[in-house]
């Protein structure tokens, strides 16, 4: 096999492995039940909760999009951190106290106190739906990576073999101790992710001949404009980091990411109470702050490393200026240090055990609730292998998808949680704030908010003689698209009694 690691490159691998693996022994518990497997025993720490949270958010689409996004444009994405925070705020406010209050083990529980069961099972088989297709797309940009690295080429072959690897990856850890075990290997992978992207950082700064001044003066003052502009105020519809998209859709997208989504709130709910669950959600988003700054400087400084003319392939294949540069320029060790970071950033098993505990606790304990707490912890890790194959799929189909959109990569993997969000959205703006609504109109809402986001899709504008304008409307104005039309079919139905006020 040709492959551009070294021994050194290989011997950092291992030990990252090596590392992780003993991690995920020194705290896996034996004996637990199915709350000790899913919910870490309402027991973990608030600090761990928020770097577990950071490192969920963060994956291969940050490693590798974001300097990309830097190079080619601004610091507009820096935004979305912003919008973060104001998501963060309403979630911790309005959702987290209601889901600590009815003692859920997932978020999904709410929706069936507000209508029936029916309508928690379909949140559940939306949320299953949209988290294989977004994590699936993480799945692939990691593969991506792998793939140019131990084969120099992304062959569909080497993308498989790749996807693959990286499955195996996160089922060992997933079944290795629940989400204790992942929550503190999530500790690890963002100490890993983080260094090797400051060792990055440091290694092109010391490159430059130029002063700190100089880099700023000559990045201020590039053609086409600053490249150090954090604000876009445009109305431009394909614009996603722009001011009106971050206020609107960026706003939602996080909203939907801290408050709905399984993946992020199954470790809020691992706190002991509410506030500290509120805290470590602040924590992450605040701390998430110089993590997306350092890889924003990560491509200025590639911009200045090659002039704003950096080659976009690599024997033949289309790659970001940061994979060209891990390529072509990293020496021994650093590359395999690169490669880590990459893999940890992009690490699976916390969406497969958030997935694993919406499919067993939402859609099969409702219907084999006289079994022991063991039997669910054995259907939970059988779950993730499932789970895991559908993420492979996903990763795969993602490799025609995104060549078939020329999207950028960042925007590729934001775009597609929009297939879920938009419909949970609608359902729980709904729910909330409002006493009207049923079961089928929640199913009609999900249904709705799927098709509106899959009429933007190219393949589906093209096959259907859309108007082409359409494909240059960015993720964030979908996502606003889907939402509002999710929330008015939900409306429709008969009015439902709402939820109490929001308890202490």
């Amino acid at each position: 096999m040709h492959t551009s690691f070294t021994p050194t490159d290989w011997a950092v691998l291992i030990g990252y492995v090596l590392l992780l693996a003993m991690a995920g022994w020194l705290t896996t518990r034996r004996g637990m039940d199915s709350e000790g497997y899913f919910l870490a025993g309402h027991h973990a720490p608030t600090w761990l909760v928020a770097i577990s949270v950071l490192s969920t958010v963060q994956s291969a689409a940050t490693f590798l999009g974001v300097p990309d996004n830097s190079y080619r444009g601004n610091y507009t994405y820096i935004g979305g951190v912003f919008a973060a925070l104001v998501a963060a705020w309403i979630a911790g406010n309005v959702l987290i106290p209601r889901f600590y209050a009815m003692r859920v083990t997932t978020v999904y529980e709410l929706l069936e106190s507000r209508f029936d069961a029916t309508a928690r099972r379909a949140a559940g088989v939306m949320y299953l739906l949209g988290r294989i297709l977004a994590s699936g797309a993480r799945l692939y940009l990691a593969a991506i990576a792998v793939s140019m690295i131990l084969f120099l080429d992304i062959e569909p072959g080497h993308i498989v073999i790749a996807s693959g690897l990286l499955l195996v990856f996160g089922l060992v850890f997933t079944f290795m101790g629940g989400l204790e075990s992942i929550i503190w290997s999530d500790l690890v992978q963002v100490v890993l992710y983080v260094g090797a992207a400051l060792v990055v950082a440091i290694t092109l700064w010391a490159s430059l001949p130029m002063s700190t001044g100089e880099a700023i003066s000559t990045l201020m003052n590039a053609p086409g404009g600053s490249k150090l502009a954090p604000i876009n105020a445009t109305f431009n519809l394909s614009a996603p980091f722009g001011l009106f998209a971050v206020l609107t859709g960026v706003v939602l997208l996080n909203l939907a990411s801290s408050g709905l989504d399984q993946d992020i709130t199954q470790r809020l709910l691992a706190c002991e109470d509410a506030a500290k669950g509120r805290r470590a959600l602040y924590a992450s988003v605040i701390v998430s702050l110089p993590v997306i700054a350092l890889f924003l400087v990560i491509g200025s400084l590639l911009w200045l490393h090659y002039d704003g003319a950096a080659a976009t392939s690599f024997n033949g294949e289309k790659v970001t200026v940061f994979m060209h540069y891990i390529l072509t320029e990293m020496p021994p060790g650093l590359r395999g240090l690169v490669t880590v970071g990459v893999i940890a950033a992009a690490a699976i098993n916390s969406g497969l055990i958030s997935m694993a505990n919406v499919l067993v606790n939402d859609l099969y304990r409702p219907f084999a609730s006289e079994r022991n707490e063991a039997h669910f912890v054995r259907a939970g890790r059988a779950a993730s292998v499932v789970l895991g194959l559908a993420l492979f799929a996903m990763s795969i189909l993602s490799y025609y998808w995104q060549r078939y959109s020329d999207a950028a990569l960042l925007d590729f993997v934001l775009g597609v949680m929009s297939f879920a969000y938009s419909g949970l959205l609608g359902v729980y703006g709904v729910a909330l704030f409002t006493r009207r609504g049923n079961s089928g109109s929640v199913i009609a809402a999900f249904v709705a908010g799927f098709l509106t986001v899959l009429a933007f899709q190219p393949y589906v504008i093209d096959s259907l003689a859309l108007p082409a304008a359409m494909k240059a409307i960015a993720f964030p104005w979908q996502l606003v698209a889907g939402t509002v039309i999710a929330a008015l079919v939900c409306a429709m139905g008969n009015a439902k009694v709402a939820i109490a006020a929001n308890p202490g």
